[in-house]
């Protein structure tokens, strides 16, 4: 029996949509990773660092997360309009 391989097509727009997907689902686990960071630090000698400056890096990556999830949402709004468009709806237009 002749079995031949089937190649996968996903279109351009369908593949970035899971990609952002991917990356939006990821984002906590960057950001979970991140806040670690500061465990790792010394906490004595000369190199140790102020509960001061551990507390403004807390708080940027929270920022850092908050901008990217905004940003990554838009842009999966973005291209759930561009797939909408593409397909012939309108994506103002809602059914009930």
């Amino acid at each position: 029996m002749n079995t031949r391989r089937s190649l996968v097509f996903l279109e351009r727009q369908t593949y970035r949509r899971r990609r952002l997907i991917d990356w939006i689902r990821f984002l906590p686990i960057i950001g979970l990773m991140l806040w670690m960071v500061p465990l790792l630090w010394p906490i004595e000698g000369d190199k140790q660092v102020s509960s001061a400056n551990a507390i403004i890096y807390i708080f940027a990556i929270w920022f850092a997360l908050v901008f990217l999830k905004a940003l990554s949402a838009q842009a999966l709004r973005h291209t759930a309009d561009q797939t909408d468009h593409a397909a012939g709806g309108d994506p103002k237009q809602e059914t009930s």
